[in-house]
């Protein structure tokens, strides 16, 4: 079991922030908790251990959303999803710790951006095997990586305007079948060894309070400001991630 104090003052917060997105208040900002457990240990480290606990919130939204969701999309977007895994646990081996912080890094940032700077004005759209297939396909690989399926997703499913607890339940089901898949790659790579799976254990309380703030939260507090916040710790600690990656590749 990790025992270093500053792993858990990053651990606790990203979990909750998780487990508010999946229990429906601002979806996005869980590509932030990858990053911010990034800080105390590596993102390979920080992935493994938050996948059980992602398996238990995703058992809780499944339950909260249950009988609601969208076939036609979920038909799309899961075998794009498939195909990005594979790609993910393919290309993710290659990659040093360093890189995989650039990587993410990158990936933290350009979603801040995107956040930031994207239209206001989408066209409302329906379902599509081109543009479903390809962002369930980006969703499978950051999925894979860093846990950060949520915005690629989002940039399909948004524009088709569906109803809340729909868009919610067809999420639940997307991610639920992505971190069940995801047990496999992690598990030949040995993820899973006695340390994070302790960890874990350790830190899984935390996930339905997530998941139930979450719920609380989409009734009482403005979701613009929490994104506001979210995104702009989630820049800064890109940026870091980016430096500390960029020095260790040079060094």
């Amino acid at each position: 079991m990790i025992e270093d104090p500053f792993f858990y003052l990053c651990a606790i917060p990203a979990i909750l922030i998780f487990g508010m997105a999946k229990g429906g208040f601002g979806g996005g900002i869980a590509v932030v908790s990858v990053p911010l457990m990034s800080l105390a240990i590596s993102p390979v480290q920080a992935a493994a251990i938050l996948l059980p606990i992602l398996l238990l919130m995703d058992a809780v939204a499944l339950w909260s959303f249950r009988g609601q969701w969208s076939k036609p999309n979920l038909k799309i977007i899961l075998p794009g999803a498939m195909i990005g895994i594979v790609i993910g646990s393919i290309g993710f081996r290659y990659l040093s710790e360093d890189m995989i912080r650039i990587l993410i890094g990158f990936i933290a940032v350009a979603f801040c951006l995107n956040y930031w700077f994207k239209s206001q004005s989408a066209v409302e759209r329906g379902p599509s095997n081109i543009r479903g297939g390809f962002w369930g396909a980006v969703a499978g690989f950051t999925s894979f990586g860093i846990h950060a399926g949520g915005p690629p997703i989002n940039i399909y499913l948004l524009p088709q305007r569906l109803e809340k607890s729909l868009l919610m339940g067809t999420m639940a089901i997307f991610f639920a079948v992505v971190n069940v898949v995801k047990l496999i790659p992690y598990s030949l790579q040995g993820s899973f060894d006695r340390t994070n799976l302790l960890t874990a254990a350790i830190l899984m309380p935390l996930a339905p309070v997530g998941v139930r703030l979450g719920f609380y939260l989409l009734h009482k507090v403005s979701e613009t400001t929490i994104y506001r916040i979210c995104y702009f710790f989630l820049f800064v600690v890109g940026v870091k991630l980016l430096l500390d990656g960029g020095l260790g590749v040079l060094g």
